[in-house]
Order: C-alpha cells, then sequence, then structure tokens
C-alpha cells in the first residue's frame, strides 16, 4: 500500500525537495507553449555540453561513451541523449513526456469586430471544460511566420504592465435559459473567442465608425509587430491563462499551476537526465508534441521522426540498417511520463478507491489506460513492473499503483500504445493531478520529487 510521503522526509530531502520545486514552479511560469518548453530545454541542453545531431555529424567523429546529442523537431518537440558504452541495438532507457497542454488556438482568420468590441475567433485544443476559460485572467503566446521569411515571437499578458485578455460570460442575472441546459449544450465553442479591444482608430467621426476598432487593433499589430492581417494566416498563437505558478496551500504543500499535465513530468524527466552520468545503456529523453490531440502530425508521437533520429545514430554507430534500429527499439525499457488522476474527495462518485492515485503518496504507476474495456491502451508486462518495483525499491522512491477513474467512468491514453507497437517494454508512470485539463491544476510537491527521485533511477538501470 502506498503512504504519504511527507511523513518520510529528513532535513536534506526537504531541502532537496524545495530546491527541485522552486525550479520547476520557475520554469512552469516560463514555458506555457510546447515551444517555450523547447527553447528552454534547449538553452539548458547546450549549458551541459549537449550538441545538436547534425553539429555531431558534421564533426566526423565517432561516438564514444557520454557523447551527449540532442535534436529538435520543428521547434515543438525534442529528442536528448546521453550515449552509454552498449551499443544502440542493446536498447535504451526512454524517458518520454508531452509538453503539449490544453489551451485555445487563434484561427488563420481571427480578427473581427461586432457591436463595438474587436475580436480574435478561436478553436480549443484538447479536452478542455468550455465554461473554465469564460472570465479569466488570459495571455497570448506563440509566433507568427511573415511571407519574408521572418517570424514575429509573441508573449503578451504575463510582464507586470502589459494588457491581459478574457472570454467574457454571460451575467446569472440573464443566464435563467443557459442554466437549465446541460452543460455541453450551455457553452459552445464558437462563442469562446478574445475579446481584443474596444476603442475604435483616432481622429474618426462617430458615423463612420464602422470596424474602426477592428482598424485600431490592426494599427496597433502593425507598429509593434510589424504584420499585417494576412500574415495571421501563417501564425500559431495560444491563448493560455495568465500570470505565474504559485504554491498552493497554507502549508505550501502544492503547486497551483497552467499546464501541470504533462510538463510536471517533462520538467522532472529533465532534470534527471542532467544529473545521470552516462552508463551501459543508452539514456533517451523524449519530449513530444500533439499528444492531448491525439499525437498526430509531424511533431507527435505518431510521426517516424523519432525513429529517424535513431537511424541517424545508429548510422554514426556504423550501424546503417533498419534491423539495428528494429533491434535498439525493442530492446529498449521506457517509462512513458504522463500524469494521472488524483482522488478528489469531493467527486469521489468516479473514482474506485483501491485503485486511485492521492496527493502526496508519490510516483503514480498506471499498468494500463484506455477506456473502459482498456481500449486504447498499453497494457504493460506484469514481468516489467516486478523489475522496476526492484528498482524503485532500492532507490528508496514512494511510488502507487493506479487506474484513471472507475471502470465505466471515462479514461483516457499516452504516448505508451504508440511506443509500445516497437515491442519495447513501457508503462505509464507520473504525477497525480487535481483539476487535470483545467486552466489552473494542482499537484503535490511530495509528488514531483518522487517521480524526479523516480526517473533518476530509472535511468540507472543497466
Amino acid at each position: 500500500m502506498s503512504k504519504n510521503c511527507w511523513n518520510t522526509y529528513n532535513d536534506n530531502a526537504l531541502k532537496e525537495l524545495d530546491g527541485i520545486c522552486a525550479q520547476y514552479v520557475d520554469d512552469l511560469t516560463h514555458c506555457k507553449t510546447e515551444r517555450e518548453c523547447v527553447a528552454q530545454f534547449t538553452r539548458e541542453l547546450e549549458k551541459n555540453g549537449y550538441v545538436s545531431l547534425e553539429e555531431f555529424k558534421a564533426s566526423g567523429r565517432k561516438p564514444e561513451t557520454g557523447d551527449k546529442i540532442y535534436y529538435c523537431q520543428m521547434g515543438k518537440s525534442l529528442i536528448a541523449f546521453n550515449l552509454g558504452s552498449d551499443p544502440l541495438e542493446a536498447g535504451m532507457n526512454i524517458l518520454g513526456a508531452h509538453i503539449d497542454s490544453p489551451r485555445l488556438d487563434v484561427k488563420q482568420n481571427p480578427l473581427y469586430e461586432a457591436e463595438g468590441c474587436a475580436y480574435l475567433d478561436t478553436h480549443y485544443y484538447g479536452g478542455i471544460r468550455k465554461y473554465h476559460w469564460l472570465a479569466i485572467p488570459l495571455a497570448l503566446h506563440g509566433v507568427i511566420c511573415k511571407a519574408d521569411g521572418t517570424t514575429v515571437t509573441v508573449s503578451i499578458g504575463e510582464d507586470e504592465g502589459e494588457p491581459r485578455f478574457v472570454i467574457t460570460d454571460l451575467l446569472p442575472h440573464l443566464a435563467s435559459k443557459q442554466c437549465e441546459k446541460k452543460v455541453i449544450e450551455a457553452f459552445e465553442g464558437e462563442k469562446l473567442d478574445l475579446l481584443v479591444g474596444s476603442k475604435p482608430a483616432a481622429g474618426e467621426d462617430k458615423d463612420d465608425a464602422k470596424q474602426k476598432v477592428r482598424d485600431n487593433i490592426l494599427k496597433l499589430l502593425e507598429d509593434k509587430y510589424g504584420i499585417t492581417e494576412d500574415d495571421f494566416t501563417s501564425s500559431e498563437l495560444e491563448i493560455v491563462p495568465a500570470g505565474p505558478a504559485r504554491d498552493c496551500g497554507l502549508d505550501r504543500s502544492m503547486i497551483l499551476g497552467y499546464g501541470q499535465d504533462d510538463r510536471v513530468c517533462a520538467f522532472t524527466s529533465f532534470y534527471a537526465m542532467m544529473e545521470v552520468p552516462a552508463g551501459k545503456r543508452t539514456n533517451c529523453l523524449l519530449l513530444v508534441d500533439e499528444e492531448e490531440i491525439g499525437s498526430y502530425g509531424a511533431t507527435g508521437m505518431h510521426s517516424h521522426y523519432f525513429e529517424n533520429v535513431i537511424a541517424e545514430l545508429s548510422a554514426i554507430q556504423g550501424k546503417d540498417s533498419s534491423l539495428a534500429v528494429s533491434r535498439c527499439m525493442q530492446n529498449s525499457r521506457m517509462l512513458s511520463s504522463d500524469v494521472s488522476a488524483a482522488f478528489d474527495p469531493l467527486f469521489a462518485d468516479v473514482f474506485e478507491k483501491r485503485s486511485a492515485a492521492f496527493l502526496g503518496n508519490g510516483l503514480v504507476f498506471n499498468k494500463f489506460t484506455g477506456h473502459r474495456g482498456k481500449s486504447g491502451s498499453s497494457d504493460a508486462n506484469p514481468e516489467y513492473i516486478a523489475f522496476l518495483r526492484r528498482v524503485f525499491d532500492e532507490a528508496g522512491v514512494n511510488y502507487q499503483f493506479a487506474e484513471l477513474g472507475k471502470v465505466d467512468a471515462g479514461g483516457g491514453g499516452t504516448i505508451a500504445y504508440i511506443m509500445a507497437k516497437y515491442g519495447m517494454e513501457v508503462i505509464d508512470s507520473g504525477v497525480a493531478v487535481l483539476s487535470m485539463h483545467a486552466p489552473f491544476e494542482v499537484t503535490s510537491k511530495a509528488d514531483v520529487y518522487e517521480a524526479y527521485k523516480g526517473y533518476k533511477s530509472f535511468l540507472k538501470t543497466e
């Protein structure tokens, strides 16, 4: 049975916990999109001696134990390797997490004016509860790629003194009909539009004010960013909750912040990767995009870029064959580092208590995920679970086993089933989260710390 981790810590452990969690809160605050995550990870990788795959290939030298190599896929996914003494064919230790999170995306023809208010039209990304996004402070992050080949980075709403944005809600005085509807019907995706202005362009007559608020917004965008309305068509703008991550609770035992699904696993995996020296097996950190919408697209796990990079590394090691790649993948072991649902006493009816993850009880293993009858799931082998139990027990890592709610209550998925197709051993293991997919999610600092410890112990296995 799992137990509350706080009762197991001495002063040294608490000091280490505080340091890890403070770093995590800072990273969570400044990395609200997958591009921002990759940029931050790349900076830190290079500080820690990693070189890009392109740079390593250009050097022409033979790979050696301890060589550190990374590859970036379109600025939104990242792979890092710490080469071991064994050839890649012997398999790797892989930590895999996703760095995209539920949000609202700006459409390609978004700007319009209605009755003196200017809006950006949006399309939600991932499994959101639409009403969560109404009447809260929002920020705009992303890139705008211009036809001349330049890229403009956008971040509005985070710094002191910057404006913030909002999606308006209906006042309760006029919401009687709305309140009679089912939740899924009461809040419409097409009405989740971002309010961005209400001031007409200067110097216009009152009778000639049609679309002048919209014109004023376009002028502001041109003055500040040098962009035109057509540039929206080649933009990637994400609407996210504004403001920093914070400690949560009077006892500061928890963390409140946006995007902890799945950045809590991504950052703890990254911290672990930076601290574990090279061993016999190559260690691999895989941080991917698009998981929240099925892992499709060129930066998602269904894309072939991961195995393509393995093929490149195999060729550098003198094993330029598809068989070498297949052997590497099949002989690898993976922790699919993704979050799990924390037991919420206020919604206890959707959990089966004996098979639930509890806040503060350590890293969570999900033998399988999927929907209802394990549909769409990767079901981990008991032999692999026994191996991991031994590894974690010897390292003093606190962990628990759980399912994602009651059998018929719903379910979810991760990237585990995609990696399992290669024949490798894989299991989901991550941090329990309250209010998952809400604009602000809650994790326990103890669980963040145990994830970091667990991922380190896994990377050390031979």
